[in-house]
Parts: structure tokens; sequence; C-alpha cells
């Protein structure tokens, strides 16, 4: 697939992306929008809304949908917001709030210590590359707003050397309380080291192919999340917006293909969904963008496949999701396909419901079309559990941690095992590999 290349090439190039990221970026003009609210924003059950059309209709108010049920969906949103929901003819009704159990420093309540924070995350990655010094190896992509490291691991066997394999590509915790996406990265860290050598399917995949984690690609917002001991229900960065008070870019509307194309996203700073004044406006989305840019050797991108681990509802989602249609620009029958096939095998082993993004609502300027529309790397968005706010929303107790991550085990391996070539899903690798 490519030449080979050290490890120690690809990290200098990885520091290279780094400064250049962190040079300042041209101001931009901050979009029309009303003033931020001082409030702080909740959740609420907005019944009446039943088809992707009129769910698109109440995301459009600025609103992160958290939940979509029959007839009905939880949206996390400032008051003004779920008034303007309200005015679109919805029964809106306020939900309690995530517990609360008191104050402490930059660390989860008590009763779900089982979580990791950010610096118990980069103790597990250090852990990890040093009892495995030839399988793991830690790579920074950049930094956070804050500073923080955006670490990613490479796993492979013989770690220091750049093979001809397919790469694949594991993202957690876009959004900030999606705490449970972290924990699924420390499982995949853990489950592809120690289970290599006496598990043959973890095995084959380690050796055969190049697997990126990157754990916490918002730490910022993970660490705000849980600053005072309890839970803020924080879902952007941590990055302030021009012209105003506003803090926060939902890394998950700041991605560089079809950015704000569609009323999938907010140009308001206040909102949930607010998508920044640019595209890749967010240092975190640039940064990692640049990594799986820099994985395209001699015009060809290495990684062939990707998950992005988000909660909740237990789903599969695949592109794209800034259209209702199946195919398109950038978008044929077979490519689709395969999307959907692959997506349905791996909610065969997990029990998600499987289906293309925009089935939900229209949202724009995802990781999942960026990632396919202008890189073609085929991927997945996995909503974690729970199915809905009853399992605990955004924060399910920590006792849940083993047996949710261990969920996905077999759906994890079979999107490696069809790394090589997607297409054999459909039966279609003589025409395509």
């Amino acid at each position: 697939m490519h030449a080979r290349r050290p490890l120690a090439a690809a990290a200098s190039a990885a520091l290279l992306l780094t400064a250049l990221a962190a040079a300042p970026a041209a101001a931009a003009p901050a979009p029309d929008s009303p003033a931020p609210s001082a409030a702080a924003p909740g959740q609420y059950r907005v019944t009446g809304p039943d088809t992707a059309e009129e769910r698109t209709e109440v995301a459009a108010t600025g609103v992160a949908i958290d939940e979509v049920g029959d007839g009905s969906v939880v949206v996390t949103a400032l008051p003004g917001q779920a008034d303007a929901v309200a005015d679109l003819g919805h029964e809106v009704t306020p939900l309690p709030g995530p517990e609360q159990e008191g104050p402490s420093t930059l660390d989860f309540p008590p009763s779900d210590s089982g979580y990791h924070n950010y610096d118990e995350l980069t103790e597990v990655v250090d852990e990890v590359v040093a009892d495995n010094p030839d399988l793991a190896a830690k790579v920074s992509v950049g930094s956070s707003y804050e500073g923080r490291d955006l670490m990613a691991v490479k796993i492979t066997s013989d770690v220091g050397t750049d093979h001809d394999r397919p790469e694949v590509l594991f993202t957690h915790s876009q959004h900030a309380r999606e705490h449970l996406t972290v924990e699924m990265a420390v499982y995949l860290l853990r489950m592809f080291t120690e289970d290599y050598g006496t598990d043959p399917r973890v095995t084959e995949m380690v050796d055969t192919r190049e697997i990126w984690i990157l754990p916490n690609v918002n730490p910022d917002g993970s660490e705000h999340d849980i600053a005072d001991g309890s839970y803020e229900s924080w879902r952007k960065n941590r990055q302030p917006a021009p012209g105003g008070s506003a803090v926060g870019t939902d890394l998950n509307r700041n991605w560089d293909y079809n950015w704000g194309c569609c009323g999938g996203s907010s140009g308001s700073p206040s909102s949930q969904t607010y998508r920044g004044p640019s595209a890749e406006s967010a240092p975190e989305v640039s940064q990692v963008a640049d990594f799986v840019r820099s994985r395209v050797v001699g015009g060809e991108q290495q990684i062939t496949a990707a998950i992005d681990f988000h909660t909740y509802g237990e789903l599969v989602l695949w592109p794209y999701g800034y259209t209702y249609d199946e195919t398109g620009p950038g978008m044929s029958r077979d490519e689709y396909d395969t999307h959907a096939e692959l997506g349905r095998l791996m909610a065969g082993s997990n029990g998600y419901t499987p289906q293309q993004s925009s089935d939900l609502y229209i949202t724009d300027g995802t990781i999942n079309d960026w990632l396919w529309g202008d890189q073609r790397i085929f991927n997945y968005t996995f909503e974690m559990y729970p199915s809905g706010a009853g399992g605990g929303g955004f924060y399910p107790g920590d006792e849940i941690i083993d047996r949710e991550t261990d969920r996905n085990r077999e759906a994890v391996l079979d999107l490696l095992g069809y790394a090589d070539c997607p297409y054999r899903v459909i039966d279609k690798e003589d025409q395509y590999c």
C-alpha cells in the first residue's frame, strides 16, 4: 500500500502539525445570532416530532437532540430555545438534571469513580505503552484549546515500523459529557494488548492491521463537565466564541465537509450545536483532521475504516448526515450498500439499531460525513448505551462500564476484519480490491 516509514518520522510529522495548528488563526466575523443567554442548558422531552424532517426542524432551533423515540425527542436546550421548540407546536416538558454529589476538583462524583478523568486516562495510556513496547506507541496529535495533549495510541505488532497494513481509526469523546466513550477507548487499549497472543482473532488483527486510538479528542470539555465533582451536562469544547461571552464549539459540527450547508448545525454561539465561525476553527478538530490527512501516503489514504464513539441511543450510523438521500455526490450505490451492510453486520453483534445518520435528523459538519466525503474512509458513528434517558442518559452509573464496552468487542473486530477490503461485505472484492 505504501513505502515503510519509521514511527519516529510519523511522530515528528504529528509534532510539526501541532506547531502549525497552534499558530494564531485569522479572526473570522461572528455569525449573526442572538446574544448568548446566561441561563444554563437543561434537558427537555419534546412530544410531537415523529419524522426526520420534523426532528430536523426541532434541531434548527439550536437545541441538541439527545434521544429519538416514537413521536418524541429528548433535547438539551437553553430556556429560550425550549420556548422556540414549543412555538413549533410541540409539547415541551423539563426533565430532571443529572444527580449532584457535592464539590471536589476535576473528578467524577464518588459513586462514579470507575470512570477515568483526564489524568487517570493518561496514566492508563502510559501504562499500556510501557507494558507493551512492541505493540503500542503513544503519539501526540496536538493540543486542546486549554493545552491538554491530544493523545493517539498506535497498536500493531512491531509497532516501531510503519507497515504496509490497512489502518483503522477509533475516536472518542468529541462531546464532553459522553464519558462512556473514553471507557470504550480504555477497553480497546487493554483488549488489543492484554489479549494479544491468547485470543486468536485479536492476535490476527494486531498482526495484520495498524490501529489508531484517540481516547479523548475533547479533554477540556470532559474536565469542565466534572470540574465541581458533579455533572454540568457540557457538550462543546472550551474555546470562547468570537465577539461575545459564549464558550464552546460543537466539535462534531466543525468538520470541513459541507460545513454549515444544510440546516444541520447552528450559527449561534449560545447553541449546543454551534458550528464555530469557520470549518476546523476548533483546534481539536483541525489537529485531528491534520493527523488523518497525514496518513495519506503516495496519494493514498492508509486509514480504510473508522468508528467515532458517542452516547447515547444504541445506534450504528453511517454517512451521509447532511442529506436524506442514500446516494449522490461522492456516494455510489455500491459505496452506500457497503456502508449499510457492514453497519448491519456490526449491529448484529452489539444489538444496536443500524441506520443512515440522516434517518434521525439532518446534521452537517460531522466527522462521519468528513471521513467519507473528504477522505474516502468507510466509517461509522456508534451511539453507545443507554437506549434512552431511563438508563441514565449521558451519565449511566459506572457499574455498566465493563458490560457496555465489552458489548462492542465483536463489532470492532468485524470492522477490523473487513478493513483490508470493505467491499467484501457485499461480495464485490474482485471488482474493487
